[in-house]
């Protein structure tokens, strides 16, 4: 028989476990899968950095868009927002972070020389029901050697916060930098995205829309809110008198940021020390100002500046918050709510498809459970 005649092999069963399609598969998903490991082992240093130059790129997108026609040029308009963010937000920062120094400073030789001078009992003492305490803080407690061992961490953190700071620094220039050429390629960048996307056009449009909405929430709702809230108790702090206002003020927004915990963490406190230190009068003013003022500031401009974009229980935008903070550090603030807002919309479309599969269509037409 001649080779022309030679019966064909059979044609080889791609469905066939270790076909060779079946092997081409799982190679390439393994190249694939640890491509994506090794991208992600490049960019995990990089991540604050990029997450909020996305957050910064998609609340001055219609800044971008408005300029652009201006200028004529999408890189022109880049550049231009990015210099402005710069002015607004770089320089500031490195101001504040001088003056956090200088106020953690002040605060402990306040906190020191109170103590060392025994102010502190005496002003327990003016009051009987408390001057039992007075004693037993001091059996209790050495609290000179407390508060000295105290301040020595504070000093200590305050000089490791002032060498990190060079490298914040850096880091906000990369975010500045990242943040050019998200706004000048975002439409190159989104177009790769949805083409890149196992999604259907729908459900990649309606990502696109839910990340969207989760950092103007994130920002408008969180973080504008906890400045303000930051700003008016750093303010009266300033105003009674009260030592180290800008730290405590910073402190009271940070705290503001974090669901369910909140600026009382620290007027709480500075009112009682008010109230054994004999000021009644400003005590009272502190708990108005920071109950009605600093806690109603939250109630009233967060549904103003949210509305109905953020689409999250507060149990699981307390998770969010938090545990992105833990796993990404400052960038968590960002990434922890997108993540749970994306982990969600695929969660549905999981869903959706497994309903999907588990109807059947009846001659008629009409469809029935399986």
């Amino acid at each position: 028989m001649s080779a022309s005649e030679r019966p064909l092999p059979p044609p080889e069963d791609s469905n066939e476990w270790g076909s060779r399609s079946q092997v081409r598969s799982l190679v390439l998903m393994a190249l694939t899968i640890g491509g994506l490991y090794l991208c992600y082992r490049m960019a995990a240093p990089f991540l604050p950095a990029l997450a909020w130059a996305l957050a910064l790129a998609l609340l001055l997108v219609p800044v971008q868009r408005w300029l652009e026609p201006k200028l004529r040029s999408p890189g022109l308009a880049a550049g231009t927002l990015v210099l402005l963010v710069g002015l607004v937000v770089l320089l500031p920062a490195m101001l504040v972070g001088d003056w956090m120094l200088g106020e953690a400073k002040t605060g402990a030789d306040a906190v020191t020389a109170m103590v060392d001078s025994g102010q502190w009992r005496r002003n327990l003492e003016a009051y009987p029901l408390l001057a039992p305490a007075a004693g037993w803080v001091e059996r209790q407690f050495d609290l000179p050697d407390t508060v000295n061992a105290i301040t020595s961490w504070v000093t200590g953190s305050m000089a490791s916060l002032a060498r990190e700071s060079v490298l914040q620094l850096i880091g906000m220039v990369l975010t500045l930098y990242l943040l050019f050429y998200f706004l000048r390629d975002r439409r190159n960048i989104l177009a790769s995205i949805e083409s890149l996307s196992p999604l259907t056009a729908a459900d990649t449009a309606r990502m696109f829309g839910d990340v969207d909405d989760t950092v103007h929430a994130t920002v408008y709702g969180t973080l504008i809110v906890a400045m303000v809230q930051g700003a008016l108790g750093g303010l009266m702090f300033w105003w009674l008198g009260l030592p180290a206002p800008l730290l405590w003020g910073i402190v009271m927004g940070l705290l503001a940021v974090v669901p369910v915990l909140g600026a009382f963490i620290v007027w709480i406190p500075a009112a009682i020390l008010l109230l054994l230190g004999g000021s009644d009068v400003k005590a009272l003013v502190l708990v108005l100002w920071g109950s009605i003022v600093v806690g109603g500031i939250d109630n009233v401009l967060y549904p103003m500046l949210v509305g109905r974009r953020l689409k999250m229980h507060t149990l699981l935008a307390f998770v969010s918050i938090v545990g992105g903070l833990i796993v990404f550090g400052s960038s968590g603030l960002i990434l922890g709510p997108v993540t749970f807002a994306i982990t969600r919309l695929l969660l549905e479309v999981w869903n959706r498809r497994k309903m999907t599969s588990g109807t059947m269509t009846e001659p008629d037409g009409s469809s029935r459970a399986d």
